[in-house]
């Protein structure tokens, strides 16, 4: 029985001796892959912040210098003598924290218009900042302490492309000019900031973007801003104290950003250390690709954590292995001391000992009742040889009844489990949903928090962007209320049914704005029909994300050209007032045999590039509403979704 042991151990631990590690193995990389992509999406999140920062200083600079241009305060600067003028500009300069301000009467700024399109705009009356390069001569006319700022000695650095300079005495500037019309007087008004060593910009930039390494987090983070491929202003450190400026970018990442104009996200080693890393080209007044915008962190604390899980996934599966031995072993005792007694007695009836018996069995179950049959059929086999014959017949009838009880038994048994897989998809499902629906509050609340920074960082200034803010508060609220639809749907339930009486009008004008970037990306000609319709039973959140989905299906059909006409009508279905919904695209329609498909659940023709849930969830919605939802292939060709919902109680009153 030793061997009978060995290999019912065998089997029971092949499967987690074999399997588990190649499961592990499979599980663990595929986790590595989704950490590492959710550690780009936010360096990729972290560089949007630091793009809209600079945008934001731009914009301010342009605003402040074109107030100064237009206030009363300035209208009084022509009357003054020259000297009480160069003071007074200075004095404006310190207060707008610029390195230069210069009045440009007319004539001369129709000159520098020839150089700068920046100054030129401000001549034909439209204030405008940019990021400009001043040669070094340019500057010492401004300043020779802006020259000298400038100079920036270049550091060897691996990897870079090789140069013949030594130092780099150009200069980045925030370019600003605003036109003035005071007092009869015409001219520009022109001022700007050297980015070059400009450490509180960049710092300002970095706490900024990585709020949590200021409190406390394991991002540690860097930003850099790049004039051509040399580090003009950085908070990365080449030393300990000393920081990296000088230093020059790989020559990889200067092709894909200055050469191709690319965005470059990816883990790259950075003067001393690996960062996942993010970079974006900055573009000049001319339109050149001038410099580059840097953000990133530390590699190092997440490959770490990485590290650990692997360890803690290998040691909890080596103690699963060391216990699961001895808890079988001891578990398949009962099995083993009855058939081990049951050996005995037949090698002692195969001696002649008919009168050998088994006995009453611990075990229960199937075993018991052989042991018991063996004994009864012994005591046949003493009684008389021919009832043993006659027993034997009836023996086989049972074993064939036996057989067809174990087949139907393991039909149903297969089907069981069957259904067990289907059950064990749709929870893993659920669950990659919950995941993918707690991610998206990591950066909501980014976003939520960047808006009250923008409104403490502008003050009083805030009243001039509010409805931007507004609607920025509005749509992380609408983000917030489909993370909590996905985690509904991760956790099945029934919910709150009561309906509401919702305008359809203003929801697709709103849904419209939502998805402008998309329309304005490509040549899109949008053609909108809305009438003034009654209100419908619907919940408002529900019903804009199926106008969205069916709006953003329809642009992805026309691949970036085509006409999208989008109509609001009352219409009756069976008898029952109610307001449809009509989203028409010019593409190529769905293919006749999948028109009866389009609303099951993964169903996609872009197969990679989306889940397939879309218009599944917006069918269900719809439903859920009271409402249809229906596809059709127009003539002319593209596709036409229409959308159903029943009139709100309050407009079947009136």
């Amino acid at each position: 029985m030793t061997s009978v042991r060995f290999r019912l151990l065998i089997l029971a631990l092949t499967p987690l001796v074999v399997l588990m590690p190649l499961l592990l193995l499979l599980g663990m990389s595929r986790w590595s892959e989704e950490y590492d992509e959710v550690l780009i999406a936010n360096v990729e999140s972290d560089l949007k912040i630091a793009s809209q920062y600079l945008a934001r200083l731009l914009a301010q600079t342009g605003d402040e210098l074109d107030a100064v241009a237009r206030s009363v305060a300035f209208s009084r600067w022509f009357e003054q003598p020259d000297a009480r003028q160069a003071e007074l500009l200075d004095q404006t300069r310190q207060e707008l924290g610029l390195d230069f301000l210069r009045y440009l009467p007319r004539d001369e700024a129709l000159q520098a218009g020839h150089d700068w399109p920046v100054i030129r705009s401000a001549t034909q009356g439209q204030a405008r900042a940019e990021i400009d390069i001043f040669s070094n001569e340019r500057l010492t006319t401004l300043s020779s302490d802006l020259a000298a700022q400038a100079r920036v000695p270049l550091v060897d650095t691996p990897a870079a492309v090789p140069t013949d300079r030594e130092v780099e005495d150009r200069g980045m500037v925030v370019h600003a000019a605003s036109p003035v019309r005071l007092n009869g007087e015409e001219g520009v008004l022109v001022g700007g900031m050297l980015l070059n060593r400009n450490l509180d910009f960049i710092d300002r930039m970095n706490d900024l973007v990585y709020l949590d390494a200021v409190t406390g987090g394991d991002r540690q983070g860097t930003a850099t801003l790049f004039l051509d491929d040399l580090r003009i202003s950085t908070n990365v450190r080449l030393f300990e104290g000393v920081r990296a400026l000088g230093t020059r970018v790989s020559a990889e990442v200067r092709e894909a950003v200055l050469l191709d104009g690319r965005t470059w996200l990816d883990s790259a080693f950075v003067v001393n250390d690996w960062y996942i890393s993010g970079y974006e080209p900055i573009t000049d007044s001319f339109g050149n690709h001038v410099g580059m915008l840097y953000v990133g962190f530390l590699e190092a604390p997440f490959a770490q954590k990485k590290r650990e899980a692997l360890w803690w996934l290998i040691g909890a599966f080596v103690i699963v292995l060391g216990i699961s031995g001895p808890v079988f072993l001891w578990m398949a005792r009962g099995i083993f001391a009855p058939l081990e007694r049951m050996t005995e007695v037949m090698r002692r009836v195969g001696r002649g000992e008919l009168a050998a018996r088994i006995g009453p069995v611990s075990a229960k179950g199937e075993i018991a009742a052989v042991a018991e049959h063996l004994d009864w059929l012994l005591e046949q086999v003493q009684e008389r040889d021919r009832a043993l014959r006659l027993w034997n017949d009836e023996l086989n009838a049972r074993v064939d009844q036996r057989t067809a009880e174990l087949r139907d038994a393991n039909e149903k048994l297969e089907q069981t489990f069957r259904q067990l897989v289907m059950s064990e998809k749709l929870a893993s499902i659920g669950e990659i949903t919950a995941g993918v629906a707690h991610e998206i509050n990591n950066p909501v609340a980014v976003i939520q928090g960047n808006v009250d920074v923008i409104r403490q960082t502008l003050g009083a200034q805030a009243e001039q962007v509010t409805t931007e803010l507004g609607l920025i508060d509005k749509q992380v609220s609408r983000i917030q209320v489909i993370v909590g639809k996905l985690l509904q749907f991760a956790s099945p339930s029934e919910f709150s049914d009561c309906e509401h009486n919702t305008l359809l009008r203003p929801l697709v004008q709103d849904c419209l704005v939502l998805v402008e970037h998309l329309l304005s990306r490509g040549q899109i000609e949008l053609i909108c029909d809305l009438d003034d319709v009654p209100p419908v039973r619907a919940e408002s959140g529900e019903i804009q994300q199926v106008v969205v989905n069916l709006i953003v299906n329809a642009t992805q059909a026309m691949e970036g050209a085509g006409r999208l006409y989008i109509s609001l009508k009352q219409a009756e279905r069976d008898d029952l007032p109610g307001v449809a919904l009509t989203v028409q695209d010019s593409g190529p329609g769905v293919p006749e045999a999948l028109l009866g498909s389009v609303f099951d659940p993964f169903f996609t023709t872009k197969p990679g590039e989306g889940t397939g849930l879309g218009l599944s969830i917006s069918q269900t919605l719809i439903q859920r509403a009271g409402g249809i939802i229906s596809v059709r292939n127009l003539a002319e060709g593209g596709a036409a979704f229409t959308v159903w919902l029943p009139q709100g109680a309050e407009a079947e009153g009136v």
